[in-house]
């Protein structure tokens, strides 16, 4: 069973989000030196339907499933994370133990767990977890995981809409950064971000 330090089920802004922001500490801390990460997403993201007109940065009219294989392209770029598309039928497990299994028999293994499942359903097997209705949500009927500021149990987070983000892509991309950072707190033993500047010239 393939071992990682932090597994990422969900492809969509939020869980490529965390893998980023993981894998862009790099060459700035000690203690990310020799990390790996794997997302591990489903072939369906919300971003596929989206048509996007008010994200920062992003030309108006952008495709979500442009911007989507975009940022996969971005995070592919890092060898520290792997990208797998199948389905996550069951995980289970504590921190340092975590265990994922997937639709097509692989089965993997992590430090850190986080879902960034979605709000649509969560039907992944062996996790204890309280599924309750999305706060934020403005249709009925979509689901989030309970959790206190990001975190369900040590070693397990949740990001993006099955946080209870609101269905916008910045809110989901945030929540993806903000787990990102408490996992490089978490092991900085301190409060980290992760910043670039530009090189003098």
């Amino acid at each position: 069973m393939e071992s990682y330090d932090v597994i990422i089920i969900g492809g969509g802004p939020a869980g490529l989000t965390v893998a980023l922001t993981l894998a862009s500490a790099e060459g700035k801390f000690s203690f990310v030196e020799g990390k790996r990460y794997l997302v591990i997403y489903d072939q369906y993201s919300d971003l596929d339907k989206a048509l996007l007109n008010n994200v920062p940065g992003i030309d108006r009219g952008t495709y979500g499933r442009d911007l989507l294989k975009k940022i996969r392209n971005q995070v592919s770029e890092y060898r520290s994370v792997d990208l797998v598309q199948d389905k996550v039928v069951k995980a289970e497990g504590k921190k340092g133990d975590f265990k994922v299994y997937t639709e097509r028999g692989k089965g993997f293994r992590a430090d850190i767990l986080v879902l960034a499942t979605g709000f649509h359903r969560f039907d992944i097997e062996g996790l204890d977890l309280n599924v309750v209705p999305h706060i934020r949500s403005p249709r009925p009927r979509k689901i989030m995981i309970e959790h206190k500021d990001n975190l369900v149990r040590e070693g397990l987070y949740v990001a993006g809409l099955v946080a209870g983000e609101p269905t916008m892509f910045v809110s989901a991309a945030g929540s993806g950064a903000k787990v990102a950072c408490d996992i490089l707190s978490l092991w900085a033993g301190k409060t980290v971000v992760v910043h670039d500047v530009p090189e003098e010239e």
